[in-house]
């Protein structure tokens, strides 16, 4: 079994990673860092200390209304992607150790269309 970061809970949420497969589980937010546990393979868990997170990336549809998905990009092992029942819950837990000026919004559809098209125009 594995054993938890945290030595005090709060917040334990049903959710989805998207490393690689979709899996379902359950984050669990405390003093120490953020973590997931997969609800059919204990083996298959992720822990992420409060230390080690850069940013918090939002994706937020319709002026704030819908929160689909969010990620956690750490300073060494790239970025981890999440969807939870109650998203707004989540990211006001993980506010309260991430410093709010490193969770951010992810970029719309429009940015990034036109982002590659100022990119394709631009001179070498």
């Amino acid at each position: 079994m594995v054993e938890s970061l945290n030595t005090k809970v709060d917040l334990t949420i049903d959710a989805t990673s998207y490393l690689g497969t979709a899996e379902y589980g359950k984050i669990m937010i405390g003093d120490k860092g953020f973590e997931f546990y997969n609800d059919r393979d204990a083996r298959k868990f992720i822990q992420i200390p409060w230390e080690e997170v850069d940013f918090v990336i939002a994706s937020v549809m319709f002026k704030g209304k819908w929160i689909p998905r969010f990620a956690i990009q750490t300073k060494r092992n790239g970025t981890y992607s999440f969807a939870s029942k109650r998203p707004k819950e989540v990211l006001r837990a993980i506010r309260v150790y991430v410093d709010p000026s490193h969770m951010v919004r992810s970029l719309s559809l429009v940015d990034v269309v036109k982002r590659g098209v100022k990119n394709i125009f631009k001179k070498k």
